[in-house]
């Protein structure tokens, strides 16, 4: 298996066919079926996110390697409108429901982080190591 991937996100179909990829990877990594559905969830959440506000974007996967460890890196870009308020959206306790999915994301990986820039697009990257 490839170290890195790239897949473009243009359809939910394309999510069902990235979804696969990366419990794949996940697998070949050596993490537990818990943890890859952890992962895929996760993936799942972000990808429906570039078909909901983005409409078009990609998927950045990478198999990571420390000294000691290994993990899986996941990084979304798109170019769609970008995220006014990026503390709203990691805010579970926000009664309009704003991102109620990426909260989630990340308590089901060890790295999440979030850039974006108005009018031009956001970029989220996470990753789970093997415990």
């Amino acid at each position: 298996m490839n170290d890195k991937l790239e897949v473009t996100i243009n359809t939910e179909w394309d999510i069902i066919t990235a979804r696969q990829i990366v419990r794949e990877t996940a697998k070949s990594i050596g993490f537990d079926t818990v943890d890859q559905a952890r992962i895929v969830t996760a993936f799942s959440e972000i990808a429906k996110n570039i078909i909901m506000y983005a409409h078009v974007g990609f998927i950045k996967i990478d198999i990571i390697k420390s000294e000691v460890n290994k993990g899986i890196s996941i990084t979304a870009i798109d170019n769609g409108p970008g995220i006014v308020d990026i503390k709203s959206v990691l805010d579970e306790s926000n009664p309009k429901g704003l991102g109620a999915g990426i909260p989630g994301v990340r308590r089901l990986m060890d790295t999440l982080e979030i850039e974006s820039n108005i009018g031009k697009g956001t970029k989220v990257h996470m990753e789970k190591w093997l415990r």
